[in-house]
Parts: structure tokens; C-alpha cells; sequence
């Protein structure tokens, strides 16, 4: 299980160790965090990693500044420990965004366009708001995935997540399973980058497609046959215009002119 070229992602996962979560359950989860970090691009240039921890407090296990190779994320994740009671998940994405992107933990400069990612794995039903913390938490940029699992409340999951919900909220049956998403995750991270990462052949407008990307042009640009690369759109070409004698293009528009000794009429096409 390679790591893939993802492109560079800030990217924090929020845990929720509340008292539903068993000690075992907990340690499935870390597995999960250590799996998935195996996944990333993971350096100082890359993807960077930040951990949280919720229940009824918040911990911010290390921020994005602390670790730029997987052995010591790895390590620290291992050292987690849950803190048990009460499930504010608000709180946590709150946290997230007043403490952690920040460009002193780490996040980098909005300029560098960076995404920002948040994945949330929660067994409970929230009991705080999360509804209005998450919208603006995706209104600052960060894209939010969630994560339930068994008894997890997936309408709270739905109102957090970010569009489409299709491709953000996810729900495993047992933290036994949680694995299972690590791929889905490596599809998401790694999918979406033959554009981002420049590796396409496409002449104008690269747009990625699942697990490929497709070429696209430039307005008043059409994709020739070979689908790569793009030519002027012939707008005066037999049959495309309404011009009665004479087409003349025009950036991507046309005008109609009049052979000599006729004048164009007002419906600016046809001559008398």
C-alpha cells in the first residue's frame, strides 16, 4: 500500500474518545490514524497531519507544525489516550479552526492554497451544536469529512459534513471495520490530483474525473478529436453563423458585413 502523490493537504483528524468508545474500539481508531498516514504524501511541503482528541474537553494531540515524517506521527498516535466523558463535537471543530489553522500551529499561508481537511470519527450523537460551527467552519475554506460509526447519530454526521454528502459522510458498522475507509480516503486524496499535481496532458483545463481527468478548453476553445488539446472555434465556419453575405470573427463572437454596393440591415445579418 503505497503512498500516493496526494496533493498537499493541512489535514487535522478529530477523534472522539468519549466514554461510549471502548478502550479497544479507541486503539482500532489509532490503528485507523496510523493506516491512514501510511497513505499520505506526508513532509513539511506536503500533507501535513494535526490530531484532536474530543469528549466533553478538547486536545489538541499535536498540531501541524509538530511532525513532518510518519515514524513520529506514528509514535505520537500511539501515546493517545482517550479522555472519556461527554461528546462536544462543536466544541472540537471550533477548536480546530481558533487553534489549530492557525499559520502559528503550522497551517500555511491561505496564498499557497493549501486545502484545509478536516475528518471527524464520532460513535455519538453531538451534544452540542455542531450545525452553525461547521458551516462556518466550511465557510473559512476547511473541507469537513465525517465518519460514524455504530451507534453514531448520521443526520448530525450530514449537517456537519461538506457537499456533496456523498463523498463526505461515511458510516462503518464497528471501529473492527474502520479500516475499510483508509482506501476510500487514499481514492478521495490521491484521485483527484493528476490536475493538481500537473502530470496531465491537457492544453487548457485539466478537470479531474474520479480516478482520472478530462480535458476541457477555454471559453470560445473547442477540445479537438484527440481530447487534449483545443483550437479557436470557428465561429464563421458554413452552417455555425446567420451572416447572409460576409462573417468576420471577432474574439470568439462574430460580426456580418455586406459585400460592396449592399448595407447591412438593422438585423445586423442580412444585406439589401
Amino acid at each position: 500500500d503505497s503512498a500516493c502523490k496526494n496533493r498537499p493537504l493541512d489535514l487535522v483528524f478529530i477523534i472522539d474518545s468519549s466514554r461510549s468508545v471502548r478502550p479497544e474500539e479507541f486503539e482500532k481508531v489509532k490503528v485507523f490514524l496510523s493506516k491512514m498516514i501510511d497513505t499520505l504524501d506526508v513532509g513539511e511541503r506536503t500533507t501535513r497531519v494535526a490530531v484532536m482528541n474530543y469528549a466533553s474537553t478538547v486536545k489538541v494531540e499535536f498540531p501541524l507544525r509538530t511532525h513532518f515524517d510518519k515514524a513520529s506521527m506514528k509514535e505520537a498516535i500511539s501515546h493517545i489516550q482517550p479522555l472519556s466523558a461527554g461528546t462536544m463535537t462543536g466544541l472540537a471543530i471550533q477548536t480546530a479552526m481558533d487553534e489549530v489553522f492557525t499559520e502559528e500551529m503550522g497551517t500555511r499561508p491561505a496564498s499557497f492554497n493549501i486545502p484545509k481537511v478536516v475528518i471527524v470519527v464520532t460513535d455519538g450523537r453531538p451534544q452540542d451544536q455542531v450545525q452553525d460551527v461547521a458551516a462556518s467552519a466550511r465557510a473559512a475554506g476547511i473541507e469537513i469529512y465525517a465518519v460514524g460509526v455504530d451507534r453514531a447519530d448520521m443526520q448530525s454526521l450530514r449537517v456537519m459534513a461538506s457537499e456533496p454528502l456523498d463523498e463526505h459522510v461515511f458510516y462503518v458498522e464497528t471501529y473492527g471495520v474502520i479500516e475499510k475507509l483508509t482506501s476510500k480516503f487514499r481514492e478521495t486524496f490521491c484521485a483527484a490530483n493528476t490536475c493538481a499535481l500537473g502530470t496531465h496532458d491537457c492544453e487548457q483545463v485539466c478537470v479531474s474525473n474520479g480516478g482520472s481527468y478530462l480535458c476541457d478548453c477555454f471559453e470560445g476553445y473547442t477540445l479537438n478529436p484527440d481530447k487534449r488539446t483545443c483550437s479557436v472555434v470557428d465561429v464563421c465556419a458554413p452552417g455555425k453563423h446567420e451572416c447572409d453575405q460576409i462573417c468576420v470573427s471577432n474574439n470568439g463572437s462574430y460580426v456580418c458585413e455586406c459585400y460592396e454596393g449592399y448595407t447591412l440591415n438593422p438585423d445586423k445579418k442580412t444585406c439589401s
